[in-house]
């Protein structure tokens, strides 16, 4: 089944969404990151995915003591925004973290993040590559908080890892990310013809339960959803076949695990 992660974006210590990658695109909310972990624990998430939008852009985690204070209270986390070495990995896997997200780094550091692979686990390390597609719809990889240009394809980032332990790999279409737009359905079916053995996780545009359905069909591992959950876009009705930990009957089999 695939899973519904609900997102959370941190930024100066606050919850936002940015449109379309856009760090002067801000929508800043007034629930603190502490409550809506509490709240996506109770909708029934099983994990929840925390982006530190400063440590993306500059480069080291940012907020590190609001991230650590989310570890244990229900949902487990996947965590990502400027980790660039493995002291970092270790140190938020120390603390509670259950899967680190590598970006940047993922593009730049190719041989050094297959080494992380080897040394933390494919359960424990997840690689990010946020996209832009060209005029042929080819995506390119945008790096550094999506500012830079990777100057590469996704295609071309995934093969450096074709030797890898690699399992969960997350893909932004920026453009579509905080648009409420609907997702790049085409994207991710070519992902998935490419790269079948990998558990890709959809992130960018999806805005109702037709969306995460068609995801569902395409057979994508998880959806990741910030506006539409933030925003209470869909019911919890609508929610129920995506989130195997919530306290009412669901339709699929409650014992699969992202």
């Amino acid at each position: 089944m695939m899973l519904l992660v609900p997102a959370i974006d941190l930024r100066g210590g606050a919850c936002v969404r940015l449109h379309q990658g856009d760090f002067g695109a801000e929508t800043r909310y007034a629930l603190a990151p502490g409550e809506l972990v509490a709240r996506y624990g109770a909708l029934g998430a099983r994990w929840v995915h925390v982006v530190d939008l400063d440590g993306a852009r500059e480069g080291s985690l940012a907020q590190r003591d609001i991230v650590l204070g989310l570890a244990g209270r229900g949902p487990a986390l996947q965590v990502g925004g400027g980790v660039r070495s493995a002291a970092v990995i270790a140190d938020l896997l120390d603390h509670g973290i259950e899967r680190v997200v590598i970006g940047s780094a993922a593009v730049e550091q190719p041989s050094e993040v297959g080494a992380w692979l080897a040394r933390f686990g494919a359960e424990h390390v997840c690689l990010a590559f946020d996209v832009r597609l060209d005029a042929a719809g080819t995506p390119g990889v945008r790096t550094r908080g999506w500012l830079r240009d990777g100057a590469v394809s996704l295609w071309e980032a995934l093969a450096a890892y074709e030797d890898s332990p690699l399992r969960h790999v997350l893909c932004t279409d920026i453009a579509r990310d905080g648009a409420l737009s609907g997702p790049n359905l085409a994207l991710y079916a070519e992902a998935l013809r490419r790269y079948p053995q990998l558990a890709w996780q959809a992130s960018g545009g999806v805005r109702d339960a037709a969306d995460l359905a068609a995801l569902a069909r395409l057979g994508v591992s998880a959806v990741i959803s910030g506006k539409a959950l933030l925003e209470q876009r869909i019911g919890a009705e609508e929610l129920r076949p995506y989130l195997p930990d919530a306290s009412f009957p669901v339709s699929t089999s409650a014992t699969d695990r992202l």
